[in-house]
């Protein structure tokens, strides 16, 4: 349930309500826009009285949430959620973010120099996987603690903020110093990943797992907010489907969906979506269009030869022609 408030509402008669309601035995979220201030109640709300809330002064309307995920919901939270990663780089509400680096950190030469590439094409995100969750288990599997210390090496050389997937709670220590934490397909519904990183302050980047509904995806954004944490970023990077020419079918109607029923920001990931780097181009150009708070994109110095899916990698130069060109259909919009 909602409780939309009257302009002019004091602090004192926010607090008071909030007081009532938490006597009442629920939780409250309170959202001040611009023009309203809304206070989102978490809980078992059916035995409070619509029309007796609308009879109180302070209170312009009373509305229940049908759906299952009330804090990730835009009823609670009219206004874009602004995520705020470092002094310099801001993600939803207008603010776009381009994410960019190899899927796998392999060693420091390749990282710095790569991390050097995608800042001067206008990277305002280092990414990079350090734990690698692979389909075979003969597969490289990443560096691990050392790929995140190589990250933070590079960070400490261009000044990007960093972003790197976590695969288990018992390395949230290894993250300390990690700007996004980023959540795969394969965990979204890893619902003890996600309480504990509900528990954290970092931004947490979840992406949509392989063969997930949007509902299903808020709702792993739920668990994470239950447990306090607000800063939550959604990523479309395209569901499993029965075509066979592109890794992934890229969910584009996903974008402008989730942010009508989602104030968080949503990106999209081209690159693994297409799992092809000519298809990255287009689909990145595509998903700023679509009205995409950010892009992330694998960028590798030697993609031939990469140790983790360097189909779908762009050298460096590719990515600086690519961002250019979402810059340009950002400036259109």
């Amino acid at each position: 349930m909602v409780a939309i408030l009257k302009h002019g509402v004091t602090e004192a008669q926010i607090e008071s309500l909030c007081a009532w309601f938490k006597a009442k035995g629920l939780d409250t979220h309170v959202s001040k826009g611009h023009y309203q201030t809304i206070i989102g109640l978490i809980g078992d709300t059916s035995k409070i009285d619509t029309d007796l809330l609308e009879g109180l002064d302070i209170i312009e309307a009373a509305t229940r949430v049908s759906e299952p995920f009330k804090s990730a919901n835009r009823k609670f939270h009219p206004e874009d959620s602004v995520i705020a990663v470092s002094e310099a780089v801001r993600i939803g509400g207008g603010s776009f973010a381009i994410m960019a680096g190899p899927c796998s950190v392999e060693n420091e030469a390749q990282i710095i120099e790569v991390a050097g590439g995608v800042k001067d094409g206008g990277a305002d995100i280092l990414r990079g996987g350090a734990f690698k969750p692979r389909t075979s288990p003969y597969d490289f599997q990443g560096l691990r603690a050392e790929g995140i210390e190589l990250l933070l090496k590079a960070k400490k050389e261009t000044g990007l903020p960093i972003v790197t997937e976590i695969m288990d709670a018992h390395h949230l220590e290894l993250f300390e110093n990690v700007d996004i934490i980023q959540v795969g397909a394969r965990n979204m519904q890893n619902f003890e990943l996600l309480k504990e990183l509900g528990h954290t302050k970092k931004p947490i980047l979840l992406k949509r797992g392989l063969a997930n509904t949007l509902k299903e995806l808020l709702m792993s954004a739920e668990y994470i907010m239950a447990g306090g944490n607000e800063s939550v970023i959604l990523c479309e990077r395209g569901v499993r489907t029965f075509e066979t020419y592109t890794r992934n079918t890229l969910d584009l109607a996903a974008v402008p969906m989730l942010k009508e029923l989602s104030h968080l920001p949503v990106i999209v990931d081209p690159s693994h979506a297409t799992g092809r780097a000519r298809l990255v181009r287009p689909m990145a150009l595509a998903a700023a269009a679509a009205g995409a708070d950010g892009i992330m994109i694998e960028v590798h110095n030697d993609p031939a030869n990469a140790l983790c899916d360097g189909a779908q990698s762009l050298t460096p130069r590719q990515f600086a022609e690519v961002a250019a060109a979402v810059r340009r259909v950002r400036e259109a919009l």
